[in-house]
């Protein structure tokens, strides 16, 4: 014990001692995925610019770079395992997943290996395998891919069980990852406040199964019955000891211990009550049902974009997530203790990626470079309460409202915070009419910005 407590001292002084060690600045759009390969040397990027690069992140220079084939943005870029680091899988906002071979020569042809009814925002690859990884989209598709035969295998359409006749039922997924003791669980996140997680043994690969439903489903109590619009999941992550790592948007970051979900149907493992009308709601489980409340994370701010979230340390000690304010946030894993806020983009930070050996991070978001970050200032920071943290001057930036799903999830998520908490919150908000006029507002008044304002600093705090 006093072993594994001087390591937690020594990984805790390493973080508090984090500063930039290295800008890399060669896309020429938002970079929206950060990766290193196994070994840890090289780091691999994607951007707005549908550039892939692979980088010496220690000197800064760039081993290689090439168009990824996608027409609109790269949302991530990985490694296949055990590769030599030659096969690259992509996704994108076109909705394809593609896969590159860099060859001998420098060469890196690229092909189509499936495709997606919207966006595909994330890929999970399997641990260890050269082979297999899975893709989930905002057509609440998930596909699974055999390199080995080059084939995409639609497994299944992640619904929302709550949903209300007339509406559409599936979700739109923004995260995917397996977990890393366990490979045969996969977790999906999207556009409501579940997350799930399929057990992937239970596919029957000739189709004559409905794999459709999860094994495990989990959400914070006071969100299980939530109306609010504008909450859902946009990253997820699995640590060393299967816990599960959920960051919403609009709302805080929760882990979950292993096997502490609400069952494969939310709906009958949980009894809601309430009074109508009212924003007040508790959930009573079974009785003979005990499960203990997710860790929080607060202070960040997750409202505008997609962000991802991980965990940081050898053994996953530390949570990590960007924030709307253009920082860095890290929390103690065990007791949700606010370690620091690093200054980061001067717009939004999306992406935190951790080395595979070293206390190294890498960051990236809205602005157009990587940042890498290293334990070598002389000094160490400050303890901050979240509360001590000030206000940021931030540049506003036109990428707002790249499409009409982000401008109907922006405009929701305004108008969630603009109820009152006396109104009625069981009141519709998904009428068409005033949806409508909502969002039309909310592009008059990114429309009548033009790229002057690109200079205009607004301010943005952490804080909610």
């Amino acid at each position: 014990m006093l072993l594994l407590a001087n390591i937690s001292a020594v990984v805790q002084d390493l973080i508090m001692r984090l500063q930039i060690h290295k800008k890399l600045n060669r896309h020429t759009g938002c970079v929206n995925t950060v990766g290193f390969n196994a070994d840890g040397d090289t780091l691999i990027s994607g951007s707005d610019d549908q550039l892939v690069m692979l980088w010496d992140w220690d000197t800064g220079a760039v081993k290689l770079q090439f168009h990824s084939g996608h027409a609109d943005n790269v949302f991530q870029a990985r490694f296949m395992p055990y590769t030599d680091d030659r096969t690259i899988v992509t996704c994108a906002a076109d909705g394809e997943v593609r896969i590159a071979k860099i060859q001998d020569g420098g060469d890196v042809p690229t092909s189509l290996l499936g495709e997606h009814d919207g966006r595909a925002h994330k890929l999970a690859i399997e641990p260890g395998s050269p082979y297999i990884f899975y893709s989930c989209g905002e057509d609440g598709l998930v596909q699974h891919f055999d390199l080995r035969t080059d084939t995409a295998t639609k497994l299944f359409i992640c619904r929302n069980s709550f949903t209300k006749p007339g509406y559409s039922s599936h979700i739109h997924l923004n995260a995917i990852a397996m977990d890393p003791r366990n490979p045969n669980l996969l977790g999906v996140g999207g556009s409501n406040s579940f997350a799930r997680v399929y057990d992937i043994r239970k596919y029957k690969w000739d189709g004559s199964s409905d794999f459709g439903h999860p094994s495990d489903c989990y959400c914070p109590p006071h969100l299980i019955n939530t109306r609010s619009p504008g909450v859902g999941i946009t990253g997820l992550a699995f640590s060393h000891q299967s816990e599960l790592l959920v960051s919403y948007n609009d709302e805080n970051i929760y882990l979950f211990p292993k096997n502490g979900g609400l069952g494969p149907d939310p709906k009958s493992s949980v009894k809601i009550e309430g009074n109508q009308g009212s924003k007040s709601t508790m959930a009573a489980f079974d009785e003979d049902t005990v499960r203990p409340a997710p860790q929080v994370y607060v202070g960040h701010r997750n409202c505008e974009t997609v962000k991802g979230v991980t965990f940081i340390g050898p053994n996953h000690e530390y949570v990590a997530s960007g924030s709307d304010c253009g920082r860095l946030f890290i929390w103690r894993k065990r007791d949700g203790n606010f370690l620091r806020a690093m200054e980061g983009d001067e717009c939004i930070v999306n992406c935190i990626e951790p080395h595979p050996h070293a206390m190294t991070i890498a960051s990236s978001g809205i602005d157009n470079d990587v940042k890498l970050w290293t334990p070598s200032a002389m000094e160490r920071a400050r303890v901050l309460n979240v509360e001590e943290l000030k206000p940021r001057k931030r540049k506003a930036k036109l990428w707002h409202f790249a499409l009409p799903e982000q401008l109907v999830w922006h405009v929701l998520t305004s108008r969630r915070r603009q109820q009152g908490a006396g109104e009625d919150s069981s009141e519709d908000l998904e009428d068409n009419t005033e949806l409508l006029n909502l969002v039309l507002q909310a592009a008059d008044r990114d429309n009548s910005s033009d790229d002057s304002d690109e200079d205009k600093e607004i301010s943005d705090g952490s804080e909610d």
